[in-house]
């Protein structure tokens, strides 16, 4: 069990503005969680946005049973995506337990998104649009005033630095 989400947790239940700390540090995780499972990035916000929501709304009754509270919040997740699917009626095959395989590759993407959002300002644009939004080099340089070389560069050095605080 990871008992540092504990103190979080208690506190939470306690009082609902102690929330937000629970959701910073697993925000990341649920949305990897997600967007591995559902077909579009607004549909994996829109799910993780209702994980916390629901979370919030049920707090008080969520108990320690020797498992991760992130566990907890993968499980609503999954039922969130499977009512999704079942309101949509679309066939989904979803895992609703991710193994360890799932779960080593979501702390992989969560630690990514974390990197990328520690780049400087101008890097992490950059690095968002080409492969979040695949975005082309001269549709970049269009966007943000620069030239193709320049977007290039800041590409270059963006994933300089994500390697090396990587490895």
């Amino acid at each position: 069990m990871n008992d540092d989400d504990r103190p979080l947790v208690e506190a939470a239940q306690r009082d609902a503005s102690a929330f937000g700390e629970l959701y910073d540090r697993n925000f990341e995780r649920v949305y990897a969680f997600v967007a591995r499972r559902v077909n579009n990035r607004a549909e994996a916000e829109d799910v993780a946005s209702e994980v916390f929501h629901r979370a919030l709304s049920n707090i008080r009754k969520f108990q320690w049973r020797g498992t991760p509270f992130v566990a907890w919040l993968y499980r609503i997740a999954a039922n969130e995506i499977i009512d999704r699917a079942k309101r949509a009626s679309r066939e989904l095959t979803l895992a609703v337990e991710p193994s360890h395989q799932e779960m080593l590759a979501i702390e992989e993407r969560a630690t990514l998104f974390k990197m990328v959002e520690q780049l400087p300002g101008a890097q992490r644009d950059v690095i968002v649009k080409r492969f979040a939004q695949e975005r082309s080099i001269a549709e970049v340089a269009r966007e943000m005033g620069r030239s193709e070389g320049a977007i290039k560069q800041l590409q270059l050095r963006a994933l300089e630095t994500l390697r090396r605080n990587y490895a």
